[in-house]
């Protein structure tokens, strides 16, 4: 599982649940052929590149789930129905049709937890140097779905604590050149997501949770341009 800088200086802790399309070989792809692989219902695409430069930038750790969320969502509780999605934006995943419980668990124990450990062991260790923690979930949002336009760039998901969405969303949205969601499409819901309640919420950690738009951050250079515009709003944070 990488985990760049495990032992970065930035009070910043940043993840990645979404930031492959890998589907392990024994799994034969799930049946589906490479074009439907490289489409969101696989990944967040351009979170990977965002997250990396992230890491860079602040020289903080920064962990990246290396298998698709085809294969299990890293961001869904072990018990949710889509954990394991059998239809995806209306494509049929043939491999996880019909999947026993001794299957599920097999996936859960192979992947689920493999990531979620890697995670909590750069947790563990910042608690243990008694390292203060930021935590920052990285992903991305397709620009429309199921015919929903999608119209932010960028946008926060929070849950009742506001600490850091409500001035991060001032600063990114203080030169008017760009559309910020709050919430938007999605809010924070500790009943849904499973990482940062599981990492940050438990520990009262703060913590943010953001969406960039895939057609703004399909390349590396977008990537970049909108890790260094984030981080930007980010540093103010740490001052």
């Amino acid at each position: 599982m990488p985990i760049l800088r495990p032992l970065g200086s930035s009070p910043f802790v940043f993840f990645c649940d979404h930031a492959s399309n890998h589907i392990p070989a024994e799994l034969h792809d799930l049946g589906l052929p490479q074009s439907e692989l490289a489409r969101h219902i696989a990944w967040d695409i351009g979170a990977a590149g965002v997250t990396e430069a992230l890491s860079e930038i602040f020289d903080a750790p920064a962990i990246l789930c290396d298998t698709s969320r085809l294969v299990i969502d890293c961001n869904r509780h072990l018990n949710a129905t889509d954990l394991i999605p059998e239809v995806s934006d209306a494509t049929v995943i043939p491999g996880n049709l019909n999947l026993s419980k001794a299957d599920r668990e097999a996936r859960a124990n192979r992947w689920f937890r493999r990531y979620h450990d890697a995670v909590e062991s750069v947790f563990l260790e910042r608690g243990a140097r008694g390292t203060s923690t930021i935590a920052i979930s990285i992903h991305s949002m397709t620009p429309s779905l199921a015919g929903q336009s999608r119209p932010w760039q960028i946008s926060l998901s929070s849950h009742l604590d506001r600490t850091l969405a409500d001035p991060v969303l001032a600063y990114l949205r203080r030169p008017g050149d760009i559309a910020v969601g709050d919430n938007q499409p999605y809010d924070l819901n500790p009943e849904v997501d499973y990482s940062i309640p599981f990492h940050a919420l438990r520990r009262k950690l703060p913590h943010l949770q953001v969406e960039f738009r895939q057609d703004e951050v399909q390349d590396a250079a977008n990537q970049r341009r909108w890790a260094q515009r984030f981080a930007q709003a980010l540093q103010m944070l740490t001052k």
